[in-house]
Order: C-alpha cells, then structure tokens, then sequence
C-alpha cells in the first residue's frame, strides 16, 4: 500500500540532527526557520499524517467554510474546510497564491515555513483541506484534498474531490484585486491539486464541466503528482484557446530522487506529461537524497522561480 512505509516514526538521531543544522545554517537561515525545516525533515509525511490524524477529532470545533462544485453544480456534495491561515505581504502586494498542504497536515505548517521566505510581495493563504475518510489509509478520516487509493495510471480518481478542492482554491483567489498576479502551489497532494487547477485554468472548466473563473499566472508543486493525466491531451485539445494558454502558463515541478513516498518517477512521469500536452513554460527541478520534504535549497528555487515569473521587484515598502 502507498504510503506505508512512512507510517513508522524513529527517534531523531542527535549526530544527523546536528548535521541538518550546520548545513541549513550555511543558508543564512535564522535557528527558528532552521528548526522548520527540521521538523519536516524528520517528520516527513509520517509526521504530517501524525499531525492531522490526533488533529482530526477537536477539528470540527475550528471555524469553517464550506465549498461547493461552483455554481450549476452537477453534485449537491459539500466539503467542510478547517482554518486558513493568511500571511501578509510584508511590502508592496503584487501576487496572491494559495499554497496547499499535503495529506494530514494542516494551512498553519506551512504558513509558518511561508512567512521566512524573502518574498515581501506575495500574500500567502494557507487553507486546511477537509477531514475525509481516506482509502489509502483503509478509510480511516484524515484531512485530504481529495481521496486516494493509489497512484497508477489504472487507479481511480476522486475527481469530485478534486473539483471541490480546485474550487475552493479558485474561491479563495477570486476575491483578490484585479491588478494583483494569482497561483496556486503545494506540497505532496497539495501539490497534485495544484496542477490540477493548471489544468482546469487551461481547460477552462472544471472535471464537471463548470467555467474555472480565475487566471493563474503561476504554479508551484513539490513532491506531487498529475492527477487524471489520462484525459488531459483531449481536455486541452478539444477547448478553443487551450493550447495557447498551457503553452503560457509557469510551471515549477520539484522532486526530490529520494523520496519514498511519491516516488521520483511519479514526478518525472507528471513533468513528461504536461511538456507533450503543450505546457512549455515548465521547469522540473530535482534534488539527489532528497526525501518526503523540502530543504532550504528547494525553497531557495521556488523563491527565485517565482520572483521572475511573477516579476515581483523585492520591495518592502
């Protein structure tokens, strides 16, 4: 099963843990973004599942919102979503982006990891995805973007999951100034439902046929994954205007080659599958002995990546 191999925490080893330190010191990283980054990188996914499962009980005591399939619905199902947390442009805002956790974690991790970044001109929203019964857990309820089994070409896709989560992402965008630049990113299945939504921006629409209502000027995924890759070469060739919008839309792929969770071919493949189906301005960068989580190096990309694409001018003020 997907996934298991995570499932089993150690005890952090004191010699590595010092050795993480020293090296993210040579980033000029401060000791509490230091410590960010250790917890994910002992945590991995098997921290984050741990977060989210002795979370998912006193969840439904936070304040929720609620997103529905968009208007003209083909479904009546309603997904509960938990807190969002906002970070702040800490100068002039120029870009919005969504970014979205992975599988049992929450928006309040990586809003915290968000706000060390030097990127004074992006307003960061961090929403916490439903507490869902999941399958690649045996149905046991964690908090989830959408359900998942597996990650087979073969295998199933919760593609109503997936709609709602693009639309609460395109919700949550939707309400941001004209003049400011959207994109969405993520972490693991966050980072799925991140290019989902690249592709629902290009397609025009969502799985179920709904308008997407929002235009993204960049996408992010770490550790992730294409959802219903089988179907994207027709979505995008059957829609006027579709073509030209993939071949125009940024995309930045990572992967780490040592990641266990979503294996690194996962990732390759994904990559491979949006550059043949037009999506030319993508970028797949990947970290040898990297695992299931983010390093400063990775950050520093993403960092770079979006202060070009976006053309964001470094200003505090």
């Amino acid at each position: 099963m997907l996934f298991h191999a995570r499932m089993a925490l150690s005890e952090p080893n004191t010699q590595e843990e010092e050795r993480e330190k020293k090296r993210h010191s040579a980033f000029g990283f401060a000791p509490q973004i230091q410590e960010l980054y250790s917890v994910i990188a002992k945590g991995g996914f098997a921290g984050a599942i741990v977060r989210g499962i002795r979370a998912s009980a006193p969840a439904v005591k936070m304040s929720y919102g609620s997103s529905s399939l968009g208007s003209g619905s083909k479904t009546s199902s309603t997904f509960e979503y938990g807190r969002t947390h906002v970070v702040r442009p800490k100068g002039k805002h120029q870009a919005t982006i969504v970014w979205l956790h992975g599988l049992g974690d929450n928006g309040s991790s990586w809003s915290q990891l968000l706000e060390t970044l030097p990127l004074p001109n992006i307003k960061w929203i961090c929403p916490t995805a439903p507490t869902r019964p999941v399958a690649v857990f045996g149905g046991f309820p964690c908090t989830a973007w959408f359900d998942v089994g597996d990650l087979s070409e073969d295998g199933p896709e919760d593609l109503e999951g997936l709609d709602a989560s693009a639309a609460h992402v395109a919700n949550l965008l939707s309400t941001e100034p004209a003049d400011i630049k959207l994109g969405v990113g993520g972490f693991s299945m966050g980072a799925a439902t991140a290019l989902y939504s690249a592709t629902c921006c290009t397609h025009g629409k969502y799985g179920n046929g709904n308008a997407y209502p929002v235009n993204l000027s960049a996408v992010v995924g770490l550790s992730g994954w294409l959802p219903s890759s089988r179907s994207l070469k027709n979505k995008i060739g059957e829609t006027q205007g579709a073509a030209r919008r993939a071949e125009s839309l940024p995309l930045l792929l990572c992967h780490g080659k040592g990641d266990d969770v979503v294996i690194f071919k996962h990732g390759e493949k994904s990559a491979e599958v949006l550059t043949s189906t037009g999506f030319k301005n993508l970028a797949f960068k990947t970290y040898s002995g990297l695992g299931h989580y983010t390093v400063p190096e990775e950050m520093d990309d993403v960092c770079e990546w979006l202060t070009s694409k976006l053309e964001l001018d470094g200003s505090s003020s």
